[in-house]
């Protein structure tokens, strides 16, 4: 498929608009400048105060949506998501925003993340009585606001959030109301804009950028932000404990021109490639970065080694959804489709090929296979991220160490598979360096658990792959 092209991929991406009397069109434009976060469904529910109103379906946001849908949604508050699938799997019902309707109102969740405890919360409410329509871990929230007995909702919900644990980035919205919670761990990004009166929330701020909104800050880890006709009102659900964002946000998910706790992405990567450089001293002819995540490091290595910087990689950006094929001969000619050698540049070249980083490890033997069969006389690749050796439990794809060919083979032994000349990754120093969050004096951390193992929150045996349950016992 054609995941395998990239090799990581993250659940999903969230906006939502509130106070807008075009509040689903500009939810689906947030949704488009977030597509690059999940291509497989897309939804947006809107609200008039009312009712909630949605439409959903599986592909890209141009392909769920026609402009006859969204006018079909009206209202002056709205969430939206795209989604990757990880946790749940696929299927139209794990499309969300999530929609339920009871006699007491009705609700719609969208998620970024992904809980760590899904599964034990589960068994504990269809103990107690609860069914569930899909088999995202997304609607455990909902059945554990649902059942969170008297008080306000403001208070169901604090307590519903109180009970998860993982990396959660939700949008909770009523027929009057927007609640905004992210873990306490702030593990995924998520930030608030204005447009005029209006208040945005997103994945990533250049959502805001695309609808014309204005950053104000980011959302606070144990945060509960509350939006209605009386404005925006911050209260907490928790402590922050061991702030964490994802440092694969900066490596790889998020787009250039977003900026995340006050880094830009593009800048954070530029300075990854100037920090690989230093680490490794290599002669080559030409520099040139794998599209698109890549080519900021690769501008930052070649500034700091005088080596040119060239396209020599060309991503085809007309490969549809309608590639995907079952057949495995057709999943191994994806790299072909999607990536293309510039013979003019890497012929009879020393080529330093810089990519963000090597899960599985097919994609890099593909790619430096192509620069060969291209005429290059060598290829050296060099990885802005340290080796990937562990799993992640809170969102990302990579679920078990048997995905991960760093955690069962040595540096010289990737290289070897992947048939390259050389092989440099990042140390987990350099990455830290590179990000900046110190000289930046944020409060924020990172982690780093997929490249060190030490995971800022529990991790309980049922998120776990069995292998691993057996190697950590």
């Amino acid at each position: 498929m054609l995941a395998e092209v990239r090799g990581l991929n993250e659940e999903c991406g969230v906006f939502g608009i509130w106070g807008h009397e075009d509040a689903a069109q500009i939810t689906y434009y947030g949704l488009q400048s977030l597509q690059h976060r999940g291509q497989e469904g897309a939804g947006i529910v809107a609200t008039d105060g009312k009712h909630l109103h949605g439409v959903k379906g599986e592909g890209l946001v141009t392909e769920v949506f026609t402009q006859k849908k969204v006018q079909e949604l009206p209202g002056f508050g709205a969430i939206g998501h795209v989604r990757y699938t990880t946790a749940g799997g696929g299927g139209y019902e794990n499309v969300q925003p999530l929609l339920f309707h009871s006699q007491s109102g009705s609700l719609a969740l969208a998620h970024n993340g992904n809980l760590i405890n899904a599964t034990s919360l589960k068994h504990q409410l269809e103990g107690q009585g609860s069914i569930f329509q899909t088999t995202s871990d997304t609607e455990v929230l909902a059945h554990l606001i649902r059942r969170g007995g008297f008080g306000t909702m403001k208070d169901q919900v604090k307590h519903a959030l109180s009970m998860l644990k993982g990396a959660y980035a939700f949008l909770i919205m009523t027929e009057n109301e927007l609640m905004v919670a992210l873990d306490p761990n702030g593990l995924r990004p998520l930030s608030i804009g204005q447009l005029g009166e209006a208040f945005c929330v997103a994945s990533e701020t250049c959502a805001f950028d695309i609808v014309g909104a204005k950053f104000i800050r980011d959302v606070e880890p144990g945060e509960l932000l509350i939006i209605n006709k009386d404005g925006m009102r911050s209260e907490r659900f928790s402590m922050a404990t061991n702030q964490s964002i994802c440092t694969m946000e900066y490596v790889y998910f998020s787009r250039p021109d977003s900026d995340i706790h006050g880094i830009n992405v593009h800048s954070a990567r530029k300075r990854s490639g100037i920090q690989l450089a230093k680490e490794m001293n290599i002669e080559a002819d030409v520099v040139t970065g794998v599209p698109d995540s890549s080519i900021s490091a690769a501008i930052g290595f070649a500034e700091a080694t005088g080596i040119p910087y060239e396209m020599g990689l060309i991503k085809n950006r007309y490969v549809g959804r309608t590639f995907i094929q079952p057949s495995q001969s057709l999943r191994e000619q994806g790299v072909k489709m999607k990536l293309s050698p510039v013979r003019g540049v890497v012929e009879g070249k020393r080529v330093v090929m810089v990519d963000d980083s090597i899960v599985r490890g097919t994609t890099s033997r593909r790619i430096v296979k192509m620069l060969k069969d291209a005429g290059a006389l060598e290829v050296h690749v060099c990885i802005t991220s340290p080796p990937i050796k562990n799993p992640c439990y809170y969102g990302i794809d990579t679920s078990t160490r048997e995905e991960l060919i760093s955690a069962s083979h040595s540096v010289e032994e990737l290289r070897q598979a992947i048939g390259a000349d050389s092989l440099t990754f990042l140390s987990v120093e350099g990455l830290i360096e590179a990000i900046g969050h110190e000289k930046q004096n944020s409060h924020c951390g990172q982690c780093l658990a997929c490249f060190t193992g030490e995971y800022p929150t529990e991790i309980l045996p049922d998120t776990m792959h069995p292998h691993d349950k057996e190697l950590m016992c």
